[in-house]
């Protein structure tokens, strides 16, 4: 009798798995999606705050924008060149670069100072941190009218200070010279702001590796040739910052000014930023002009930053 074959067993391979690439995809729109819903606040913060601004400033700059009368129209580049023709713009730009390369040296070399000197742990050394840090807890308003006080020739105790030394003869008016008046404000910013920097620069030395203090030691370094050939180099980031938000900050001074001079005696302290202030609201009342000069001022801190970026990071990597 002749044997059938049995039907083929039908194929009991398993499914298929479906491929990866789909639920990669759909992971990856999650995360797309978590992140955005993390960062849209911030972004929406940003857009309003800074980007819309700036767009308005912009738009301003090149109308006959008055404070009182609004918008009559488009005058560009009227501002601009008004502006570089008013009488207080070179001087002022002067000033702020006067001021912004007393107030970076002074600060940047004090703030490393007292860094290295409270840089090794001691009976004293938290003292003395708390007590160097103690000013930037201030108001820079505040301190302004602070020092404006102690400056002040019928209730300040400064000038009598210094007329006792044999400095003054009598009592005058701090604020009352073009040089007493750079001089008392610059004061009044380094010890506001000197503790601020030592901070930023005693993270950047307590960063860096004991042991290449040891081996220095045990080479027989210097305590110049460990500060100039390790100190230094190794903290170039924490002085690039520090260098950075000064320049920044000194180029966009005003509070201090503002208190202390109203840009006095005879405009030999007028900041740039108060010159804004002064073509906005006091003397021409005019926004276009005043939103020209800060495009101006925008741009040159643009340039400026940048400049100090590239210089900071081809000294870093010579």
């Amino acid at each position: 009798m002749t044997m059938t074959a049995p039907a083929s067993a039908p194929d009991r391979s398993p499914l298929t798995p479906p491929t990866a690439a789909p639920a990669r995809r759909r992971r990856r729109t999650t995360t797309s999606r978590t992140g955005w819903a993390y960062a849209s606040p911030t972004a929406a913060l940003v857009l309003s705050l800074f980007v819309v601004p700036i767009g308005i400033v912009f738009f301003m700059s090149g109308s006959d924008w008055s404070l009182l009368g609004g918008n009559q129209g488009t005058n560009f580049p009227e501002n601009f060149t008004q502006v570089l023709a008013h009488r207080q713009f070179w001087p002022s730009v002067r000033f702020t670069l006067l001021y912004t390369v007393i107030a970076t040296v002074l600060l940047i070399g004090l703030g490393l100072g007292l860094a290295l000197i409270v840089q090794v742990s001691s009976r004293w050394s938290g003292f003395l941190r708390t007590a160097f840090l103690l000013p930037t807890a201030l108001g820079l308003a505040s301190a302004s009218l602070l020092f404006y006080a102690l400056y002040s020739p019928q209730v300040g105790p400064v000038s009598r200070w210094l007329e006792q030394l044999g400095v003054t003869e009598g009592v005058v008016s701090i604020l009352g010279s073009p040089a007493g008046a750079l001089w008392g404000t610059v004061f009044l910013v380094v010890w506001r702001f000197a503790g601020f920097y030592m901070l930023l620069l005693l993270v950047g030395l307590q960063n860096i590796p004991g042991d290449v203090y040891e081996a220095a030691k045990l080479d027989g370094a210097k305590t110049w040739q460990t500060f100039r050939s390790i100190t230094l180099p190794l903290l170039r980031p924490s002085l690039a910052l520090s260098t950075i938000m000064c320049v920044t900050g000194s180029l966009l001074a005003f509070d201090q000014f503002y208190i202390l001079t109203k840009g006095g005696p005879d405009s030999s302290t007028m900041t740039v930023v108060q010159l804004i202030y002064n073509l906005a609201f006091e003397s021409k009342r005019d926004l276009g002009m005043a939103a020209a000069l800060s495009v101006i001022t925008l741009l040159a801190l643009v340039a400026i930053n940048v400049f100090q970026l590239r210089a900071m990071r081809g000294s870093s990597e010579s």
